[in-house]
């Protein structure tokens, strides 16, 4: 009998033990698991930690680049790494027969540029809040001379010589005003420059244009509304002008000193003379209508002179450039001549125009591609493609017209300007046909022999 109640008593444990055993075991497995999904979350989340902390590193160690709070993860900012790092190398690739040298110093962008009356020396302003004045007769050295002005908490948008090469003015584009650097030379026989004065504001918009008369009597600036102000040099206002442009894209003051030039919406660019009495005072700005700049189809971009002012070109958003004869007497009704007009490719928003100091040579720059037109012909002579990664900013002739400086990206590229020595022979050769002297004759056949042994070190790409 008791045994019977012991085997009963074991088989009813048996069914408890099991249960409980399976119970602690599933807790087991579930513990282990939830230890092991932890772990990989947290391995994730400092792997993600890691990485992300790379890339900013990484983006904070671009030049002129600084890590941005409202990046929100990885990804991105590997992204935006990736697509920065293909630039570089196009920069240095970059070469070209026509290239002479590549001006380095800027660690922004490069919006300005301006000679010197005496030629000695080339101001560059950037977004990276500096200056340079460069040593013109070492620009072809690797250890060329300049001098690096910082300016404090802004930077210059518009950069230009004074007439007696002792200043340059800038435009500060938070500020929106203008300032003047006092340029001094130092025992060693270089430069230092200092600030000296602060115009007052003048524009409540961004500031497009900015000029010095080469006769000393006034300054210029214009916004990218239709406000014109023309400024005596002690930050004084003479007068302030409507360019009724809609919006204005180009102002400019003409080389003799006499004229300001304003393009924009409308398809023409207006002409104003600003008059000054015998004894220097200013007198009054007056549009001349008969020097107006026409006939484009849509805004003009950009405009730009020869050395005298006798001629102007203009470039158009409707895909053409144009040349004016303006040595007329406009006192007398004679219009502006047209003398000859082209077609450029179109691939931007914007473009600029350069005209060579005799006016042989007009070129164009559209996105980062330079154009090379005669005007003697109007034909295009050579297109020079990815210049930089960025459109170019500036176009110049240094006074000789043998070289072209292209603004663009951080630095300044100087190009041999070969289209006007092919402009040289056609013309000489035409004038040949004509009735010379024996004098004009020798000096043309000299003329087309040194073009043509020049031409012979180039060649297009």
């Amino acid at each position: 009998m008791s045994s019977g109640i012991e085997g009963a008593d074991l088989n009813g444990l048996i069914g408890p033990v099991v249960a409980l055993t399976i119970f602690i075991g599933l807790g087991v497995i579930i513990f282990i698991y939830l230890l092991k999904w932890i772990k990989q979350e947290r391995s994730e989340k400092d792997a993600n930690d890691d990485t992300s902390s790379k890339a900013k590193n990484a983006e904070s160690s671009v030049p002129g680049r600084s890590s941005k709070k409202e990046q929100t993860g990885p990804v991105k900012s590997r992204k935006k790494l990736a697509d920065r790092e293909p630039r570089r190398p196009s920069e240095k690739r970059f070469n070209h027969p026509w290239m002479l040298v590549t001006l380095k110093g800027h660690t922004g962008r490069v919006l300005d540029m301006d000679f010197s009356a005496n030629e000695k020396y080339l101001a560059s302003s950037a977004d990276d809040r500096t200056v340079f004045i460069w040593d013109t007769k070492e620009l072809v050295n690797k250890d060329r001379k300049s001098l690096r002005v910082n300016i404090d908490f802004d930077y210059a948008t518009h950069v230009k010589w004074s007439p007696d090469c002792k200043a340059f003015v800038i435009h500060k584009f938070n500020e929106n005003c203008l300032e003047v650097y006092k340029v001094d030379k130092k025992k060693d026989g270089w430069l230092t420059a200092s600030k000296a004065v602060t115009f007052p504001k003048g524009h409540e918009t961004d500031v497009i244009g900015m000029g010095i008369a080469s006769n000393g009597k006034f300054i210029m600036t214009c916004s990218n509304k239709t406000d014109m102000i023309i400024w005596d040099l002690k930050g004084e206002k003479l007068v302030k002008l409507d360019t009724f442009l809609m919006s204005t894209f180009c102002a400019k003051i003409s080389p003799c000193g006499r004229f300001v030039v304003a393009s924009g919406f409308t398809p023409e660019a207006k002409i104003w003379e600003v008059v000054f009495d015998k004894s220097g005072e200013f007198k009054e700005s007056k549009q001349v209508p008969q020097l107006t700049l026409g006939g484009h189809t849509s805004g003009v971009y950009d405009v730009a002179f020869d050395v005298q002012s006798s001629h102007m070109a203009t470039v158009s958003k409707d895909g053409t450039w144009r040349l004016f004869d303006t040595n007329v007497n406009y006192k007398q009704g004679q219009d502006a001549r047209l003398d000859k007009t082209g077609q450029y490719d179109l691939a931007s928003n914007c473009s600029l125009v350069a005209l060579s100091p005799n006016a042989e040579v007009l070129v164009t720059a559209t996105a980062n591609t330079l154009q090379f037109f005669s005007t003697f012909t109007g034909e295009l002579d050579c297109t020079i493609e990815n210049i930089s990664n960025d459109h170019i900013t500036r176009l110049l002739f240094d006074a000789s017209g043998k070289y072209v400086l292209v603004a663009a990206d951080k630095q300044i590229r100087v190009f041999h300007n070969v289209t006007g020595y092919r402009c040289n022979i056609v013309i000489a050769k035409e004038k040949l046909k004509e009735h010379q002297t024996s004098a004009t004759k020798e000096r043309l056949h000299q003329l087309i022999k040194d073009s043509e042994d020049f031409l012979k070190n180039f060649t297009d790409k």
